[in-house]
């Protein structure tokens, strides 16, 4: 280790996008790319559609940092635990999987490439079955979006039915302790550089801002809900689905207990402790050291609900975090590998993730009715953030239009 800093252990991002250890065998298969501003697609015909494309499914990739990688994607979607592609394709769905140049960029300068996709797969479809829209994560919010201003533009996007898979449409949640250790490593590093970028600042519920200390709404988020107001918050003509990796029984995290805990880290990074967050003012929830550069700092929230062990999809934040540092030297004492990402609540546009009542509520228990989505469905069980379950991807394809 250098004796004038710590190593940089922000060699690391987290991942928001469906992801799975491939099974044997599976490859991506043939297929057409199309180039887009600010991105790109990959097309799969449905089976027996050849020829052209004649019921597209069009499905956006969500937040990490640098370009996405589709065909990290097409084995998250078809190499875990079900084979959506295939399904989709079977029952004659044409696969196009949209991704960015820029994942982290504005959600706004990657809506561009979206609304360049649908336009797209509509001037070469044949015949006339509505276009299928959506996305994992960001994308469900940058598909959101791009369908608003189309529709805003009076664009016939020809699209019946929108969907979001585990969407932070509330906002999502990274322990903001987790946040300001990003900038606490004394390097540029890709995990600040992902924190500080604009999708994380228009998406996440809390922000914590690296030049003033202070923690909350992002100038970034403020503006994006303006214009997304703008808009008229949703589109209007497709139908809208949500799907929740959370439960909606008001179950979480129950081992995830708040103001424990969650990460020790030592050698490296001595005595840098995270806490799982608590309810109150003025609570803890990391202190952060380093002797070279010598500097300590103790974050603290007021104001916040018990987020970390909220019922939603989780991240592997911690784990992730401590696996890295492990590998630098340190030695860590992990408590709770994960946390709530998207709260359940957020995932289906229904209440807020503000108030703790709101946050743990039995969403199930409410009426349908004060969703803003035309229908959604929440995991039985907790899964991890954008997972692809047989439970949640058969509800989905039940509901694709004919």
């Amino acid at each position: 280790m250098s004796e004038t800093a710590e190593p940089n252990v922000g060699t690391f991002t987290l991942g928001a996008s469906p992801a799975a250890e491939p099974t044997t065998g599976t490859t991506v298969p043939e297929h057409e790319e199309w180039p887009l501003p600010h991105g790109f697609a990959w097309v799969f015909p449905g089976e027996g559609n050849s020829g052209g494309i004649r019921r597209p499914v069009i499905m956006a990739d969500g937040f990490n940092l640098g370009r996405s990688e589709l065909d990290k994607l097409y084995l998250g979607l078809e190499g875990g635990a079900f084979p959506f592609v295939s399904e989709l394709r079977r029952r004659g769905r044409d696969v196009i999987l949209l991704g960015f140049e820029e994942r982290s960029a504005s959600i706004l300068v990657n809506a561009e490439t979206v609304m360049a996709a649908v336009m797209r797969a509509g001037a070469e479809q044949l015949g006339d079955a509505r276009l299928v829209v959506g996305g994992f994560s960001m994308g469900g919010i940058v598909t959101r979006y791009a369908l608003a201003k189309l529709e805003l533009q009076r664009m016939d996007h020809r699209v019946g039915l929108y969907f979001s898979y585990d969407s932070p449409h509330r906002g999502a949640s990274i322990p903001v302790g987790v946040q300001a250790f990003s900038y606490f490593i004394p390097f540029p590093n890709d995990f600040a550089k992902q924190m500080n970028s604009p999708a994380a600042r228009q998406m996440l519920w809390r922000h914590y801002d690296k030049d003033t200390g202070k923690i909350g709404v992002a100038p970034e988020r403020t503006e994006f809900l303006a214009e997304l107001e703008r808009l008229g918050n949703w589109p209007r003509i497709p139908r809208l689905l949500g799907i929740a990796n959370g439960r909606g029984d008001g179950i979480g995290l129950p081992e995830v207990k708040p103001g424990e805990v969650a990460l020790r880290v030592d050698e490296i990074y001595p005595g840098t402790t995270f806490y799982t967050q608590a309810q109150g003012d003025d609570v803890t929830v990391a202190y952060l050291n380093r002797k070279f550069p010598k500097a300590d700092k103790t974050i603290t929230t007021s104001g916040f609900p018990e987020l970390d062990g909220a019922p939603g999809g989780t991240l592997h934040t911690y784990k992730i975090l401590a696996d890295t540092l492990q590998k630098l030297g340190g030695t860590v004492d992990l408590r709770h590998e994960e946390v709530c990402f998207v709260p359940s609540v957020s995932a289906v546009a229904i209440r807020d993730v503000e108030k703790q009542a709101d946050l743990y509520a039995k969403v199930d228990s409410l009426s349908p009715d004060e969703s803003e989505l035309d229908d959604f469905i929440l995991s039985s069980t907790t899964t991890p953030h954008t997972g692809i379950t047989e439970e949640l991807c058969t509800w989905l394809l039940d509901r694709l239009p004919d």
